[in-house]
């Protein structure tokens, strides 16, 4: 049976050593966070992952969930797992006090998140989306949504859930058919079909508030024209009780690869009531808000089962007993050596000890320049945190699920064939981190949505931003004892600034050079954004290896896992860009024929 153990300890590097929280405790949000009630914080959040939700991640792959008469019910200990979360008050950990909410940054909220969706991706994803929805509607949303919608959804009482795709249309949401037709009084009535729709319908809670995509009649065809609705499965009175079932039903489950303990839902709007969201035709505006927290969150994804996978790999691979060392027996006395003398093996899990927990503290930096982005008293420090949330959102989506995955995989492969066993729990990793390269916009839309809208806002000013970041750390950092990793941090920057000007110049000419790249210049960005974070933590590492004070042995691996990362990932860089530079030519000059 796999396992997980929530890392604290990396947390702690992360928040007091690298990135240092304590200087901003005057800041709103971070003001009600001193370490040790995060400490506490995290404590009890990892019993929760570790006893309650870890245990049920099995469960919800082999049972899944069922649709019987309409109903919908969860795998079995899912509702019960629930409870215990809203009772907890853990949807509210980040949430606006106003609503309920603790008020806490979503630098922490991130950490929980990751807990969460390492123990159970599929149930994680439940509270996940109704903080989505949460999000839309604090930025969006009047103040009688605010104040019907948000109590119940902040403390979790109530879920959320996005409704985009439909049969037609996924990516190109220009295609959208649900219709909504204006009633009059300030609401509308919905109609149409909505596919893939995550945490859809379920028994978890006594309601569900979708928010969907629809266009009012004769409104703007296309993208332009579509308007944001919040549609409850059941109609809420003026006391805030329920009423009457709403016009939306659930029509199928999903069978899907993966994530069988989160319910995948058609969902049928039939003359459903529903009430706009923001201004109408700029309901891809408002639900941005909601997508880009989702990609972040799915991201983390990436992270969470490349990191359990990870962990039941090292514990496999102590233990597993398979051929002798190649430099001579190191268990004499045993039968075989365990797997862990073997370079490949180390080679794997190398691979995905060294993206963990660089792809971790990327994770937290972006959600710290979030939060400064909104809590700084400072005008340049909220610029700086938008430039850093907006460039970032989609290299922490593609690169973090990319490499995720290919963890999960590598994982897996520790176990030879016990890995293919569903037993081992291996195989359910590999499945359940195969959808966050696929949803909340496929990886390689966010490397167009990177090269084609990103680098180009503000006339470049967030990509020029993160190269100053990194020039001006490398600048006021001159130690001997790091230039092991600020000298292969400077090779990826230069890589990657070659790579932006090579768009620069040729991309507006001819947009399938921008098109031909994306995907390789993503991964650059990836690559170079997470041998920035690995030069922090060196530094902090080293600071605190010069205390004397300490856990000397976990900062000496901490050097050696920068140094890997650096030495054997870092060099990807050189590759990607020389793919980037080849252009669009060597894949447009097929005709369709050819294929």
């Amino acid at each position: 049976m796999p396992s997980y153990k929530a890392p604290l300890q990396e947390y702690r590097f992360l928040l007091n050593d690298t990135f240092n929280m304590a200087q901003y405790a005057k800041l709103p949000g971070f003001a009600d966070a001193p370490m040790d009630l995060v400490d506490q914080i995290f404590d009890e959040a990892a019993k929760l992952a570790e006893e309650v939700l870890q245990p049920l991640n099995m469960v919800g792959d082999q049972v899944g969930c069922k649709l019987e008469n309409g109903v919908v019910t969860t795998p079995p200990g899912f509702k019960e797992a629930y409870k215990t979360l809203v009772d907890g008050g853990w949807p509210a950990l980040v949430a606006d006090p106003a609503y309920g909410g603790q008020g806490l940054p979503n630098t922490l909220g991130v950490l929980f998140n990751e807990m969460v969706s390492s123990a159970n991706m599929a149930f994680g994803m439940y509270p996940g989306l109704s903080h989505g929805a949460y999000s839309a509607l604090i930025h969006h949303g009047t103040d009688d949504l605010k104040d019907k919608y948000l109590p119940k959804l902040v403390t979790g009482e109530w879920t959320g859930t996005m409704n985009l795709t439909e049969p037609q249309c996924g990516t190109d949401l220009g295609l959208i058919r649900t219709k909504a037709v204006d009633l009059g009084d300030g609401s509308y009535k919905i109609t149409g079909t909505k596919i893939f729709i995550s945490a859809g319908e379920h028994d978890l809670a006594e309601n569900i508030l979708h928010l969907v995509l629809a266009r009012i009649e004769g409104d703007t065809p296309g993208i332009k024209g579509i308007s944001l609705f919040i549609v409850p499965k059941f109609l809420v009175k003026e006391d805030g009780t329920l009423g009457a079932r709403n016009g939306v039903s659930c029509g199928a489950l999903e069978h899907k690869m993966g994530i069988h303990g989160n319910a995948t839902a058609v969902l049928n709007y039939d003359e459903a009531v529903g009430w706009m969201v923001g201004e109408r035709e700029k309901g891809m505006r408002a639900m941005f808000t909601m997508m880009n927290e989702a990609r972040l969150g799915v991201g983390l994804q990436g992270l969470s089962q490349s990191e359990v996978a990870l962990q039941n790999a090292i514990a496999y691979a102590k233990d597993r007993l398979q051929g002798r060392s190649l430099t001579g027996p190191k268990e004499p006395g045993k039968s075989a050596d365990p797997l862990l003398v073997h370079p490949d093996i180390r080679r794997m899990l190398l691979n995905a000890k060294s993206f963990n927990e660089g792809a971790r503290a990327l994770l937290v930096w972006t959600a710290l320049h979030g939060d400064l982005s909104h809590a700084s008293d400072d005008a340049a420090v909220r610029e700086t945190g938008e430039d850093m949330m907006a460039l970032l959102t989609p290299v922490v989506k593609g690169y973090l699920t990319d490499r995720g995955f290919a963890n999960a995989v590598e994982a897996q492969q520790v176990f030879g064939g016990h890995g293919y066993i569903d037993e081992q729990g291996m195989g359910q990793f590999v499945r359940d981190a195969r959808i966050a390269m696929i949803y909340e916009g496929a990886n390689g839309v966010q490397a167009l949505d990177l090269v084609g809208r990103k680098l180009a806002a503000n006339g470049g000013r967030g990509v020029f931003a993160f190269f100053k970041l990194i020039d001006d750390f490398v600048a006021n950092n001159k130690d001997a004892k790091l230039a092991a990793y600020t000298d292969a941090l400077i090779a990826a920057r230069k890589d990657l600034e070659a790579a932006t000007m090579w768009f620069m110049e040729n991309a507006l000419e001819n947009p399938d050079n921008a098109g031909a790249g994306s995907s390789d210049y993503m991964q650059l960005f990836g690559v170079t954004a997470v041998a920035y974070m690995w030069a922090l933590m060196a530094k902090a590492a080293l600071a605190q290896l010069a205390t004397g004070k300490g856990d000397t042995a976990y900062y000496e691996t901490k050097l050696k896992t920068a140094r890997y990362y650096m030495d054997r990932v870092v060099p990807e860089t050189a590759t990607h860009l020389a793919r980037v530079r080849v252009g669009a030519a060597p894949l447009m000059d097929f005709t369709a024929a050819e294929f």
